[in-house]
């Protein structure tokens, strides 16, 4: 008789333990176990727990190759959280691990593989090569895809986060903690509200100071009392939520009609625009996607957008500057060009109209396109295409977590018909979903790769250009830590090409995920490097450029005057005209500055369970050299985390959003 110690994890989190019938049987290259009831003495399975049991097979059952796992139910359905299984075979000092990671819901029947990854063309065993087949043929019924809406990414077919399968679902502790810190925003901000009704007019910009309770941060203050100035207006441009829009020009667009001399005292002494424009320290805001984008109607009043063009200019000694905004795309000639040697409310309006575009631009493309319905292109595929003990499937996996449950909240609880942006945005209803569209058209692979990204938009030379900075660290460290991980399953191009699971996790992402697209310039086929520097691509949008647009969101958006969600009156016609009172009328009222608030804090604070980049809550890769790798990263992110926390070092204005402990695993809000 043959005994095998078998050791069963229980998940950690709340609900994973079960008082149901668990069953293992161990198969192996020369049979199979009995079929044992895992039932030690007192109550198995507890949450976090680790059981130890013993099973015996009449016979030697050879190398083992798969554990499998029955749930029966007793009395009541209570469902069931395995981490993974260790099997002890008899006279070795060897001990496998299984890694399940899943839930067991009602009476099923499930069967894991030992950890080593394994592409199909290392698995011989016609076991072990239908075994991957019926994973993928069960998880193809399971995840499906979807057209949420024409001209954007494809997502998963769900309609509500309740319809998604339960191991894509945020854990008890997550869900109760999102759930109560949006109630507990918005009751938050509904005190004030009345607080406000009730005491004095809502007539001057102090007076978004009253808004301002618990719900606060350092740079959010320090953003309330520098939001006017210019040299600021410059650096949100390179390190706010919306860094990637700055562009380095040569010469002015047709459709901006600034004149040297209009500007003149912004430059420095003994230049002038022409110089500067030649020796490349004239960049550009260009908003023409706003463009004609129809306007939402908010309480029965319609609401107002710009499609601005701003100039700014790289001062010697003052830094990146704004110089002249233009508020339309189309100027006839009594469109005013808007300057700092304007009336200072006149500037100031000017300012705010280019900062309110950059809220819709920063929320609906640069965040929710290109981090959240990019990675959920990926994230579908590789629950379709890509097997459990697949190398790709595990290098992943982790930089997937709960993104399709943000992504499903989100498209229900913010951007549909009767959701939040409805409520407070400017672009909420139709317009929102055609900015969408304008962009995707747009689209490029290549611009989601940083060096290329920052090259193409002539931003090399840039100082104090942190996001920049960072990204390219972190960019490095995870491009060498994924080709790390794929040269030790690849070692050919024609390794890639024969991989038939991954051409498949490929063609699902060209034709089933990015469809309508045939600018977007994805290689016509994968090489190992292209491999690389794809997976790369995923997991930097996954983590880093997810951080770098979600996370500062409550600093930035909190002084509501700063980057407004929508504006109740048309721009100024004439520079003469701007009031304080116009002001106040065309910028948030009381109650969408309030619900601006508690979506951006309840969006952009940390998030308790945050696991952050390189970092495993599931070990997926056992093997030792993949475990080198892995350790290989998580000393180049300590080393980039010293080299950020030193650059920051007596700077009064921090830029720490891409702080590796800072930068979380996956897009998990």
């Amino acid at each position: 008789m043959e005994v095998y110690t078998v050791k069963v994890a229980t998940g950690t989190s709340e609900y994973s333990g079960t008082n149901n019938y668990i069953y293992v049987t161990l198969v192996g290259e020369k049979g199979e176990s009995e079929r044992t009831v895992l039932d030690n003495p007192g109550l198995d399975f507890c949450r976090g727990a680790v059981d130890e049991y013993k099973v015996t097979s009449p016979s030697p059952l050879g190398p083992l190759l798969l554990v499998r796992l029955e749930k029966q139910r007793y009395w009541l359905e209570d469902n069931w959280f395995c981490r993974y299984v260790t099997v002890e075979p008899p006279g070795r000092d060897t001990v496998l691990t299984f890694p399940c990671y899943r839930w067991f819901i009602g009476d099923t029947k499930v069967e894991i593989r030992e950890a080593t990854a394994k592409t199909p063309m290392q698995d011989s065993l016609p076991q072990l090569l239908e075994h991957r087949r019926k994973e993928l043929q069960e998880r193809q019924a399971t995840y499906r895809w979807v057209t949420w809406a024409p001209g954007i990414p494809r997502c998963i077919d769900a309609k509500t986060e309740a319809d998604l399968p339960q191991d894509e679902r945020f854990d008890n502790e997550k869900r109760s903690d999102f759930e109560h810190s949006l109630h507990y925003a918005l009751l938050e901000l509904s005190l004030k509200k009345l607080a406000i009704r009730f005491g004095k007019s809502w007539n001057d910009l102090e007076d978004f100071k009253r808004i301002f309770w618990k719900l606060r941060s350092p740079i959010a203050e320090y953003c309330m009392e520098h939001w006017k100035e210019d040299w600021f207006f410059g650096y949100q441009c390179m390190n706010g939520s919306n860094p990637r829009m700055i562009r380095m020009i040569r010469k002015l667009p047709e459709n901006f009609p600034v004149v040297p001399n209009m500007v003149q005292s912004s430059m420095a002494p003994g230049t002038h625009l022409d110089k500067e424009l030649k020796a490349g320290n004239i960049y550009l805001l260009d908003y023409a996607i706003m463009d004609g984008i129809p306007t939402n109607t908010i309480r029965g009043r319609p609401q107002f957008i710009a499609a601005p063009l701003c100039l700014l200019y790289l001062h010697p000694d003052n830094g990146l500057m704004p110089i002249a905004i233009q508020l339309e795309q189309n100027p006839d000639r009594d469109t005013p060009i808007f300057l700092p040697s304007d009336p200072p409310l006149a500037w100031l309006m000017a300012k705010m109209w280019v900062r309110h575009s950059e809220f819709q631009v920063f929320q609906l493309l640069s965040h929710l396109l290109r981090t959240h319905l990019v990675v959920e292109v990926f994230c579908v595929s590789t629950l379709r295409q890509l097997p459990a003990v697949h190398p790709v499937y595990k290098l992943l996996s982790p930089h997937l977590r709960y993104t399709l449950e943000i992504n499903c909240r989100g498209r229900t609880q913010l951007l549909s018909s009767n959701g939040i942006f409805k409520r407070v945005v400017s672009t909420g209803g139709d317009g929102l979903m055609i900015l969408a569209q304008r962009e995707y058209k747009v689209l490029t692979y290549r611009s989601l790769q940083p060096p290329h990204d920052f090259a193409d938009r002539g931003v090399f030379q840039l100082p104090k250009y942190f996001y920049r900075d960072n990204s390219l660290m972190l960019w490095e460290a995870i491009h060498s830590f994924v080709s790390g991980i794929v040269g030790l399953y690849y070692q050919s191009d024609e390794d890639v090409t024969e991989d038939q699971e991954l051409q498949a996790w490929f063609r699902d992402i060209t034709q089933e995920g990015f469809t309508e697209l045939p600018n977007f310039g994805l290689p016509s086929r994968l090489t190992l490097e292209e491999l690389s520097t794809l997976l790369s691509v995923v997991i930097f949008i996954a983590t880093a450029q997810h951080a770098a647009t979600n996370n500062g969101q409550f600093d930035w958006c909190a002084w509501v005057p700063n980057t407004p969600c929508t504006m109740r009156h048309p721009p100024p016609a004439d520079k003469d005209a701007v009031t304080m009172e116009m002001i106040m009328a065309t910028l948030p009222d009381v109650s969408q500055s309030c619900v601006q608030m508690a979506i951006t804090w309840h969006l952009g604070r940390a998030q308790p369970d945050a696991i952050p980049l390189g970092q495993y809550a599931e070990e997926h890769f056992t093997e030792e050299r993949a475990q080198e790798v892995i350790d290989r990263f998580r000393a180049e992110l300590k080393e980039i985390e010293e080299q950020i926390l030193g650059q920051n070092e007596g700077l009064e204005l921090q830029y720490l959003f891409l702080l590796p402990s800072r930068v979380e695993n996956s897009i998990t809000i």
